[in-house]
Protein backbone atom coordinates (compact mmCIF):
# COMPACT_ATOMS: atom_id res chain seq x y z
CA UNK A 1 0.00 0.00 0.00
CA UNK A 2 1.27 3.48 -0.80
CA UNK A 3 2.47 5.51 2.17
CA UNK A 4 0.15 8.35 1.32
CA UNK A 5 -2.74 6.10 2.32
CA UNK A 6 -1.59 6.30 5.88
CA UNK A 7 -2.31 9.16 8.19
CA UNK A 8 0.49 10.68 10.25
CA UNK A 9 -0.86 8.75 13.22
CA UNK A 10 -0.37 5.45 11.47
CA UNK A 11 -4.02 4.80 10.54
CA UNK A 12 -4.81 2.57 7.56
CA UNK A 13 -8.06 2.62 5.58
CA UNK A 14 -9.99 -0.63 5.65
CA UNK A 15 -9.72 -2.90 2.62
CA UNK A 16 -12.48 -2.10 0.12
CA UNK A 17 -13.46 1.07 1.98
CA UNK A 18 -14.67 4.08 -0.03
CA UNK A 19 -12.20 6.80 -0.93
CA UNK A 20 -11.18 8.87 2.09
CA UNK A 21 -12.16 12.49 2.57
CA UNK A 22 -9.78 15.07 1.10
CA UNK A 23 -6.46 14.74 2.82
CA UNK A 24 -6.33 18.35 3.98
CA UNK A 25 -9.73 18.04 5.65
CA UNK A 26 -8.70 14.77 7.28
CA UNK A 27 -5.52 16.42 8.54
CA UNK A 28 -7.46 19.31 10.05
CA UNK A 29 -9.81 16.89 11.79
CA UNK A 30 -6.95 14.73 13.12
CA UNK A 31 -5.09 17.81 14.37
CA UNK A 32 -8.14 19.17 16.15
CA UNK A 33 -8.93 15.79 17.73
CA UNK A 34 -5.45 15.68 19.22
CA UNK A 35 -5.27 19.39 19.98
CA UNK A 36 -8.67 19.59 21.72
CA UNK A 37 -7.68 17.76 24.92
CA UNK A 38 -4.29 19.48 24.87
CA UNK A 39 -5.93 22.90 24.70
CA UNK A 40 -8.17 22.03 27.64
CA UNK A 41 -5.16 20.69 29.52
CA UNK A 42 -3.25 23.92 28.88
CA UNK A 43 -6.23 25.96 30.05
CA UNK A 44 -6.45 23.87 33.21
CA UNK A 45 -2.72 24.41 33.78
CA UNK A 46 -2.88 28.15 33.20
CA UNK A 47 -5.91 28.26 35.49
CA UNK A 48 -3.50 27.61 38.34
CA UNK A 49 -1.49 30.70 37.47
CA UNK A 50 -4.63 32.70 36.69
CA UNK A 51 -6.11 31.76 40.06
CA UNK A 52 -2.96 33.11 41.69
CA UNK A 53 -3.38 36.45 39.93
CA UNK A 54 -7.12 36.64 40.59
CA UNK A 55 -6.80 35.93 44.29
CA UNK A 56 -3.79 38.19 44.69
CA UNK A 57 -5.88 40.95 43.12
CA UNK A 58 -8.47 40.41 45.85
CA UNK A 59 -5.73 40.93 48.44
CA UNK A 60 -5.03 44.37 46.94
CA UNK A 61 -2.95 46.11 44.29
CA UNK A 62 0.24 45.89 46.41
CA UNK A 63 -0.03 42.11 46.83
CA UNK A 64 -0.89 41.75 43.14
CA UNK A 65 2.19 43.72 42.10
CA UNK A 66 4.54 41.79 44.39
CA UNK A 67 3.00 38.42 43.65
CA UNK A 68 3.05 39.07 39.91
CA UNK A 69 6.74 39.91 40.18
CA UNK A 70 7.36 36.49 41.73
CA UNK A 71 5.17 34.65 39.22
CA UNK A 72 6.90 36.33 36.30
CA UNK A 73 10.29 35.34 37.69
CA UNK A 74 9.23 31.71 38.22
CA UNK A 75 7.37 31.22 34.97
CA UNK A 76 10.24 31.78 32.47
CA UNK A 77 12.31 29.19 34.32
CA UNK A 78 9.38 26.79 34.25
CA UNK A 79 8.97 27.40 30.51
CA UNK A 80 12.68 26.74 30.01
CA UNK A 81 12.20 23.36 31.69
CA UNK A 82 9.07 22.84 29.61
CA UNK A 83 11.09 23.35 26.44
CA UNK A 84 13.56 20.66 27.45
CA UNK A 85 10.79 18.29 28.49
CA UNK A 86 8.82 18.63 25.26
CA UNK A 87 11.86 17.51 23.27
CA UNK A 88 10.68 14.05 24.28
CA UNK A 89 7.53 14.52 22.15
CA UNK A 90 9.15 14.75 18.67
CA UNK A 91 11.75 12.12 19.60
CA UNK A 92 9.10 9.67 20.77
CA UNK A 93 6.75 10.57 17.90
CA UNK A 94 9.37 9.88 15.24
CA UNK A 95 10.34 6.64 16.99
CA UNK A 96 6.71 5.53 17.17
CA UNK A 97 6.15 6.52 13.53
CA UNK A 98 9.10 4.30 12.59
CA UNK A 99 7.85 1.56 15.00
CA UNK A 100 11.01 1.80 17.13
CA UNK A 101 9.34 1.33 20.51
CA UNK A 102 12.48 0.83 22.58
CA UNK A 103 13.84 4.14 21.30
CA UNK A 104 10.64 5.87 22.45
CA UNK A 105 11.03 4.38 25.94
CA UNK A 106 14.68 5.43 26.19
CA UNK A 107 13.74 8.97 25.18
CA UNK A 108 11.36 9.22 28.14
CA UNK A 109 13.87 7.86 30.63
CA UNK A 110 16.65 10.16 29.54
CA UNK A 111 14.20 13.06 29.38
CA UNK A 112 13.62 12.56 33.11
CA UNK A 113 17.38 12.60 33.68
CA UNK A 114 17.89 15.80 31.72
CA UNK A 115 15.05 17.79 33.33
CA UNK A 116 16.23 16.73 36.79
CA UNK A 117 19.72 18.07 36.13
CA UNK A 118 18.50 21.33 34.62
CA UNK A 119 15.69 21.67 37.16
CA UNK A 120 18.07 21.64 40.11
CA UNK A 121 19.89 24.63 38.62
CA UNK A 122 16.58 26.45 38.13
CA UNK A 123 15.57 25.71 41.74
CA UNK A 124 18.72 27.43 42.94
CA UNK A 125 17.93 30.48 40.80
CA UNK A 126 14.39 30.59 42.20
CA UNK A 127 15.59 30.36 45.81
CA UNK A 128 18.03 33.24 45.27
CA UNK A 129 15.60 35.46 43.36
CA UNK A 130 15.69 38.50 45.66
CA UNK A 131 19.16 39.80 44.65
CA UNK A 132 18.22 39.45 40.98
CA UNK A 133 14.97 41.35 41.42
CA UNK A 134 16.72 44.13 43.36
CA UNK A 135 19.31 44.46 40.60
CA UNK A 136 16.45 45.37 38.25
CA UNK A 137 15.45 48.26 40.48
CA UNK A 138 12.25 46.75 41.85
CA UNK A 139 10.64 48.25 44.96
CA UNK A 140 11.73 46.52 48.17
CA UNK A 141 8.16 45.76 49.23
CA UNK A 142 7.49 44.01 45.91
CA UNK A 143 10.75 42.07 46.15
CA UNK A 144 9.91 40.81 49.65
CA UNK A 145 6.48 39.57 48.56
CA UNK A 146 7.93 37.95 45.45
CA UNK A 147 10.61 36.15 47.46
CA UNK A 148 8.04 34.84 49.94
CA UNK A 149 5.95 33.43 47.09
CA UNK A 150 8.91 31.88 45.27
CA UNK A 151 10.41 30.11 48.28
CA UNK A 152 7.08 28.41 48.87
CA UNK A 153 6.53 27.52 45.19
CA UNK A 154 10.02 26.17 44.46
CA UNK A 155 9.29 22.83 46.15
CA UNK A 156 6.95 21.91 43.32
CA UNK A 157 9.35 22.80 40.51
CA UNK A 158 10.99 19.40 39.92
CA UNK A 159 7.76 17.34 39.98
CA UNK A 160 6.27 19.82 37.51
CA UNK A 161 9.11 19.02 35.07
CA UNK A 162 8.83 15.26 35.60
CA UNK A 163 5.13 15.57 34.85
CA UNK A 164 5.91 17.41 31.61
CA UNK A 165 8.14 14.57 30.38
CA UNK A 166 5.39 12.02 31.00
CA UNK A 167 2.87 14.34 29.34
CA UNK A 168 5.11 14.64 26.26
CA UNK A 169 5.16 10.88 25.88
CA UNK A 170 1.39 10.67 26.34
CA UNK A 171 0.95 13.22 23.54
CA UNK A 172 3.36 11.34 21.26
CA UNK A 173 1.29 8.22 21.94
CA UNK A 174 -1.82 10.27 21.02
CA UNK A 175 -3.28 9.62 24.48
CA UNK A 176 -4.03 13.14 25.78
CA UNK A 177 -7.14 12.29 27.79
CA UNK A 178 -5.40 11.21 31.05
CA UNK A 179 -3.32 14.37 31.19
CA UNK A 180 -6.50 16.42 30.70
CA UNK A 181 -8.26 14.67 33.58
CA UNK A 182 -5.27 15.07 35.88
CA UNK A 183 -4.85 18.74 34.95
CA UNK A 184 -8.52 19.51 35.64
CA UNK A 185 -8.35 17.76 39.01
CA UNK A 186 -5.16 19.65 39.82
CA UNK A 187 -6.67 23.00 38.91
CA UNK A 188 -9.72 22.34 41.09
CA UNK A 189 -7.58 21.23 44.00
CA UNK A 190 -5.45 24.35 43.62
CA UNK A 191 -8.47 26.64 43.90
CA UNK A 192 -9.56 24.90 47.10
CA UNK A 193 -6.14 24.89 48.77
CA UNK A 194 -5.32 28.45 47.73
CA UNK A 195 -8.67 29.74 48.93
CA UNK A 196 -7.98 28.13 52.29
CA UNK A 197 -4.36 29.23 52.70
CA UNK A 198 -4.40 32.73 51.22
CA UNK A 199 -7.43 34.02 53.10
CA UNK A 200 -7.39 31.83 56.22
CA UNK A 201 -10.52 29.78 55.50
CA UNK A 202 -11.47 26.40 57.01
CA UNK A 203 -9.64 27.24 60.22
CA UNK A 204 -6.24 27.68 58.54
CA UNK A 205 -4.00 30.75 58.95
CA UNK A 206 -4.16 33.53 56.33
CA UNK A 207 -0.79 33.31 54.56
CA UNK A 208 -1.39 35.71 51.65
CA UNK A 209 0.95 35.20 48.71
CA UNK A 210 2.86 32.48 50.62
CA UNK A 211 -0.33 30.44 50.58
CA UNK A 212 -0.37 30.67 46.80
CA UNK A 213 3.17 29.29 46.63
CA UNK A 214 2.40 26.41 48.98
CA UNK A 215 -0.70 25.54 46.98
CA UNK A 216 1.32 25.45 43.76
CA UNK A 217 3.85 23.05 45.25
CA UNK A 218 1.24 20.68 46.66
CA UNK A 219 -0.71 20.56 43.41
CA UNK A 220 2.37 19.88 41.26
CA UNK A 221 3.21 16.88 43.46
CA UNK A 222 -0.38 15.66 43.25
CA UNK A 223 -0.46 15.83 39.43
CA UNK A 224 2.94 14.17 39.03
CA UNK A 225 2.04 11.27 41.35
CA UNK A 226 -1.32 10.89 39.61
CA UNK A 227 0.41 10.66 36.22
CA UNK A 228 2.88 8.09 37.58
CA UNK A 229 -0.05 6.07 38.85
CA UNK A 230 -1.74 6.19 35.46
CA UNK A 231 1.37 5.08 33.56
CA UNK A 232 1.65 2.07 35.88
CA UNK A 233 -2.06 1.22 35.58
CA UNK A 234 -3.02 1.78 31.94
CA UNK A 235 -2.25 -1.10 29.57
CA UNK A 236 -1.01 1.05 26.68
CA UNK A 237 1.43 2.90 28.93
CA UNK A 238 2.42 -0.10 31.03
CA UNK A 239 3.71 -2.10 28.07
CA UNK A 240 6.45 0.50 27.52
CA UNK A 241 7.83 -0.08 31.07
CA UNK A 242 8.87 3.57 31.25
CA UNK A 243 10.20 3.47 34.81
CA UNK A 244 11.91 0.07 34.76
CA UNK A 245 15.69 0.45 35.26
CA UNK A 246 15.27 4.20 35.37
CA UNK A 247 18.77 4.53 36.82
CA UNK A 248 20.40 3.00 33.71
CA UNK A 249 22.26 5.63 31.71
CA UNK A 250 21.89 5.97 27.94
CA UNK A 251 24.33 8.75 27.22
CA UNK A 252 23.75 9.06 23.45
CA UNK A 253 20.02 9.43 24.09
CA UNK A 254 20.68 11.77 27.04
CA UNK A 255 22.69 14.12 24.85
CA UNK A 256 20.14 13.91 22.04
CA UNK A 257 17.43 15.06 24.46
CA UNK A 258 19.75 17.84 25.57
CA UNK A 259 20.68 18.74 21.99
CA UNK A 260 17.05 19.09 20.97
CA UNK A 261 15.61 20.30 24.25
CA UNK A 262 18.11 23.01 25.11
CA UNK A 263 17.38 25.08 21.97
CA UNK A 264 13.63 24.60 22.55
CA UNK A 265 14.00 25.71 26.15
CA UNK A 266 16.10 28.70 25.14
CA UNK A 267 13.59 29.58 22.40
CA UNK A 268 10.73 29.60 24.89
CA UNK A 269 12.93 31.42 27.40
CA UNK A 270 13.68 34.09 24.82
CA UNK A 271 9.97 34.87 24.48
CA UNK A 272 9.03 34.48 28.13
CA UNK A 273 12.18 36.35 29.12
CA UNK A 274 11.09 39.26 26.95
CA UNK A 275 7.75 39.41 28.72
CA UNK A 276 9.47 39.01 32.10
CA UNK A 277 11.80 41.88 31.20
CA UNK A 278 8.71 43.90 30.35
CA UNK A 279 7.49 43.26 33.91
CA UNK A 280 10.69 44.78 35.28
CA UNK A 281 10.40 47.73 32.91
CA UNK A 282 6.80 48.23 34.05
CA UNK A 283 7.95 48.10 37.66
CA UNK A 284 10.13 51.11 36.98
CA UNK A 285 7.02 53.01 35.77
CA UNK A 286 5.03 52.48 38.98
CA UNK A 287 2.70 50.06 40.73
CA UNK A 288 -0.38 51.01 38.66
CA UNK A 289 1.24 50.15 35.32
CA UNK A 290 2.84 47.01 36.78
CA UNK A 291 -0.52 45.77 38.09
CA UNK A 292 -2.23 46.59 34.76
CA UNK A 293 0.53 44.79 32.90
CA UNK A 294 0.03 41.71 35.11
CA UNK A 295 -3.69 41.64 34.30
CA UNK A 296 -3.25 42.14 30.55
CA UNK A 297 -0.41 39.65 30.37
CA UNK A 298 -2.45 37.04 32.20
CA UNK A 299 -5.28 37.46 29.70
CA UNK A 300 -2.83 37.07 26.81
CA UNK A 301 -1.36 33.97 28.45
CA UNK A 302 -4.78 32.33 28.80
CA UNK A 303 -5.62 33.01 25.14
CA UNK A 304 -2.19 31.68 24.13
CA UNK A 305 -3.07 28.23 25.51
CA UNK A 306 -5.32 27.53 22.50
CA UNK A 307 -2.70 27.91 19.72
CA UNK A 308 -0.17 26.30 22.07
CA UNK A 309 -2.34 23.16 22.12
CA UNK A 310 -2.37 23.18 18.32
CA UNK A 311 1.42 23.60 18.35
CA UNK A 312 1.80 20.58 20.64
CA UNK A 313 -0.44 18.56 18.33
CA UNK A 314 1.41 19.55 15.16
CA UNK A 315 4.73 18.52 16.69
CA UNK A 316 3.37 15.00 16.99
CA UNK A 317 1.60 15.05 13.60
CA UNK A 318 4.74 16.24 11.80
CA UNK A 319 6.95 13.92 13.85
CA UNK A 320 4.83 10.85 13.04
CA UNK A 321 4.81 11.76 9.34
CA UNK A 322 8.55 12.34 9.39
CA UNK A 323 9.16 9.01 11.13
CA UNK A 324 7.03 7.24 8.50
CA UNK A 325 8.94 8.97 5.70
CA UNK A 326 5.87 10.74 4.28
CA UNK A 327 7.05 14.17 3.09
CA UNK A 328 3.63 15.16 1.72
CA UNK A 329 2.02 14.53 5.11
CA UNK A 330 4.69 16.69 6.76
CA UNK A 331 3.64 19.69 4.66
CA UNK A 332 -0.08 19.08 5.15
CA UNK A 333 0.28 18.76 8.92
CA UNK A 334 2.32 21.94 9.23
CA UNK A 335 0.26 24.24 7.02
CA UNK A 336 -3.11 23.04 8.33
CA UNK A 337 -1.94 23.74 11.87
CA UNK A 338 -0.60 27.21 11.00
CA UNK A 339 -3.97 28.09 9.50
CA UNK A 340 -5.82 26.78 12.55
CA UNK A 341 -3.50 28.74 14.84
CA UNK A 342 -4.31 31.96 13.00
CA UNK A 343 -8.07 31.36 13.07
CA UNK A 344 -8.35 30.51 16.76
CA UNK A 345 -6.26 33.56 17.69
CA UNK A 346 -8.78 35.94 16.16
CA UNK A 347 -11.44 35.13 18.79
CA UNK A 348 -9.59 36.38 21.91
CA UNK A 349 -8.22 39.27 19.89
CA UNK A 350 -11.79 40.45 19.25
CA UNK A 351 -12.66 40.15 22.94
CA UNK A 352 -9.63 42.16 24.01
CA UNK A 353 -10.38 44.87 21.46
CA UNK A 354 -14.13 45.25 21.89
CA UNK A 355 -14.78 44.20 25.53
CA UNK A 356 -11.64 44.74 27.61
CA UNK A 357 -13.48 45.86 30.75
CA UNK A 358 -15.46 42.61 30.82
CA UNK A 359 -12.14 40.80 31.15
CA UNK A 360 -10.59 43.21 33.66
CA UNK A 361 -13.67 42.79 35.85
CA UNK A 362 -12.41 39.29 36.71
CA UNK A 363 -9.34 40.78 38.37
CA UNK A 364 -10.39 44.09 39.89
CA UNK A 365 -13.45 45.91 41.21
CA UNK A 366 -14.26 48.31 38.36
CA UNK A 367 -16.09 50.70 40.69
CA UNK A 368 -13.33 51.13 43.26
CA UNK A 369 -11.72 54.58 42.81
CA UNK A 370 -8.29 53.24 43.77
CA UNK A 371 -8.39 50.83 40.82
CA UNK A 372 -9.23 53.38 38.11
CA UNK A 373 -5.60 54.07 37.03
CA UNK A 374 -4.90 50.34 36.80
CA UNK A 375 -8.07 49.77 34.75
CA UNK A 376 -7.23 52.55 32.31
CA UNK A 377 -3.76 51.16 31.66
CA UNK A 378 -5.07 47.59 31.35
CA UNK A 379 -7.62 48.60 28.70
CA UNK A 380 -4.88 50.16 26.59
CA UNK A 381 -2.51 47.21 26.99
CA UNK A 382 -5.23 44.76 25.97
CA UNK A 383 -5.89 46.79 22.81
CA UNK A 384 -2.26 46.36 21.79
CA UNK A 385 -2.42 42.70 22.82
CA UNK A 386 -5.37 42.18 20.50
CA UNK A 387 -3.22 43.32 17.59
CA UNK A 388 -0.34 40.92 18.21
CA UNK A 389 -2.51 37.96 19.28
CA UNK A 390 -2.70 36.72 15.68
CA UNK A 391 1.07 36.73 15.23
CA UNK A 392 1.62 35.05 18.60
CA UNK A 393 -0.66 32.19 17.56
CA UNK A 394 1.05 31.73 14.20
CA UNK A 395 4.59 31.79 15.58
CA UNK A 396 3.99 29.15 18.27
CA UNK A 397 2.38 26.76 15.76
CA UNK A 398 5.17 27.26 13.22
CA UNK A 399 7.71 26.55 15.96
CA UNK A 400 5.79 23.39 16.90
CA UNK A 401 5.87 22.18 13.28
CA UNK A 402 9.62 22.72 13.12
CA UNK A 403 10.09 20.75 16.35
CA UNK A 404 8.35 17.82 14.72
CA UNK A 405 11.23 17.86 12.22
CA UNK A 406 13.72 18.10 15.10
CA UNK A 407 14.62 21.53 13.75
CA UNK A 408 15.32 23.48 16.92
CA UNK A 409 18.60 25.33 16.57
CA UNK A 410 17.70 27.85 13.85
CA UNK A 411 14.32 28.66 15.47
CA UNK A 412 16.27 29.42 18.63
CA UNK A 413 18.41 32.02 16.84
CA UNK A 414 15.34 33.45 15.13
CA UNK A 415 13.66 33.82 18.52
CA UNK A 416 16.65 35.50 20.14
CA UNK A 417 17.00 37.98 17.29
CA UNK A 418 13.29 38.78 17.12
CA UNK A 419 12.58 39.08 20.83
CA UNK A 420 15.69 40.78 22.13
CA UNK A 421 17.39 43.12 19.64
CA UNK A 422 14.06 43.80 17.91
CA UNK A 423 11.39 43.38 20.62
CA UNK A 424 13.23 44.60 23.71
CA UNK A 425 15.09 47.25 21.72
CA UNK A 426 11.80 48.64 20.42
CA UNK A 427 10.26 48.48 23.91
CA UNK A 428 13.12 50.52 25.38
CA UNK A 429 13.03 53.00 22.51
CA UNK A 430 9.27 53.48 22.44
CA UNK A 431 8.65 53.15 26.18
CA UNK A 432 11.49 55.28 27.56
CA UNK A 433 13.50 57.14 24.92
CA UNK A 434 10.36 58.38 23.15
CA UNK A 435 8.28 58.63 26.32
CA UNK A 436 5.59 56.11 25.37
CA UNK A 437 5.56 54.51 28.81
CA UNK A 438 3.71 51.22 29.16
CA UNK A 439 2.05 51.51 25.75
CA UNK A 440 5.46 51.88 24.11
CA UNK A 441 6.68 48.77 25.89
CA UNK A 442 3.71 46.78 24.64
CA UNK A 443 4.23 48.03 21.08
CA UNK A 444 7.80 46.75 21.32
CA UNK A 445 6.50 43.34 22.37
CA UNK A 446 4.15 43.35 19.39
CA UNK A 447 6.95 44.12 16.94
CA UNK A 448 9.04 41.23 18.27
CA UNK A 449 6.14 38.80 17.79
CA UNK A 450 5.46 39.98 14.25
CA UNK A 451 9.08 39.44 13.22
CA UNK A 452 9.39 35.97 14.80
CA UNK A 453 6.10 34.82 13.23
CA UNK A 454 7.20 35.84 9.73
CA UNK A 455 10.64 34.23 10.08
CA UNK A 456 9.40 30.94 11.55
CA UNK A 457 6.75 30.51 8.86
CA UNK A 458 9.40 31.18 6.24
CA UNK A 459 11.67 28.61 7.92
CA UNK A 460 9.02 25.90 7.84
CA UNK A 461 8.28 26.71 4.20
CA UNK A 462 11.96 26.17 3.36
CA UNK A 463 12.28 22.98 5.43
CA UNK A 464 9.21 21.15 4.19
CA UNK A 465 9.54 22.19 0.54
CA UNK A 466 13.26 22.21 -0.20
CA UNK A 467 14.70 19.50 2.03
CA UNK A 468 14.86 16.18 0.13
CA UNK A 469 15.95 14.25 3.25
CA UNK A 470 12.31 14.39 4.42
CA UNK A 471 11.62 11.56 2.03
CA UNK A 472 13.33 9.08 4.38
CA UNK A 473 13.12 8.62 8.17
Amino acid sequence: MDKSAYTAAGETPARGAPAPAPLWRREARATLLLAGPLILTNLAQIAIRTTDTLMMGRLGAADLAGGALGINYYFPLYLFGLGIAIAVAPMAAQALGARQYKAARRSVRQGLWVVTAMGLICCLLIWQAAPVLRSFGQAEANVNLAEAYLRAAVWGFLPSLWLLVLRSFAVALTRPRPILIIAVLGAGLHVLIEYALMFGNFGLPALGVVGAGISNSLVQWFMFLAMIGYTLYDRRFRRFALLVRLWRADWPRFFEVLRLGLPIGLTILAESGLFAAAVYLMGALGTAQLAAHAIALQCIAVAFMVPLGIAQAVTVRVGRARGAGDSAAVGRAGWVAVGLGAVVSLVPAAVFWFSPRAVIFLFLDLDAPANLPVIAFAVTFLAVGAVFQLFDGVQVVAAGALRGLKDTRMPMWIAFFSYWPVGLGAALLLGFALGGGGVGIWLGLALGLVVVAVLLVWRFHRRERFCPELATP
